[in-house]
């Protein structure tokens, strides 16, 4: 009975040590070491958002640190991606049944290719999302416009022109969400 009691007692030490040696990077096919990020696309009208994707997706990358970013001739990975629409659209009224918010949708597709075994590992379509009101100052406008719960004078990142900010807000939740998807789609 005691020895049962010394085993209940260290299975949870066990399990925390265990999971200290998970890790993400070990979900990727074992091969790919290095992936290559070159200019995404672009389908839309929107002048300079394939820079800023492109910009936004390398950034998360190294953020997880999981891959080394290299050129695409030495390259054992390419993700490639095409902006296939970006709408603006009314998001919020006023009482007065006028546009307070407007909210800015990016849809693109993204191609996550094994150069050493020459064949697609992800295919998928992401979307992203920003809000943005129609003053000047989104550090005055009332919203919560990179929906991290808050708002202007609370939020010390909510800054510059509304659209391009909400633009941003969309970029990086698509790039996070494509990095996510590789990191547990194996």
């Amino acid at each position: 009975m005691k020895r049962l009691n010394h085993i209940v007692l260290l299975l949870p030490i066990f399990i925390i040590i265990g999971c200290g040696y998970y890790s993400l990077a070990g979900s990727i096919p074992p091969h790919i070491k290095s992936i290559a990020i070159p200019l995404v696309s672009n389908q839309t009208a929107e002048f300079g958002i394939a820079e800023g994707i492109t910009d936004n997706i390398i950034e998360v990358f190294n953020e997880e640190n999981i891959l080394r970013i290299v050129a695409e001739g030495n390259a054992d990975s390419i993700l490639r991606g095409t902006i296939i629409s970006l709408e603006d659209a009314p998001y919020t009224f006023s009482s007065e049944e006028a546009v307070s918010e407007y909210r800015i949708n990016i849809t693109m597709e993204i191609t996550w290719f094994d150069v050493v075994n020459d064949a697609d590992l992800l295919k998928k379509r992401y979307s992203g999302w920003g809000a943005y009101g129609l003053t000047g100052d989104i550090n005055t406008d009332g919203i919560d416009n990179d929906g991290d719960g808050k708002i202007d004078e609370d939020d010390d990142d909510e800054f510059g022109e509304p659209r391009s900010f909400a633009t941003k807000i969309a970029i990086k939740k698509i790039a996070e969400d494509v990095v996510n998807n590789i990191l547990t789609s194996w």
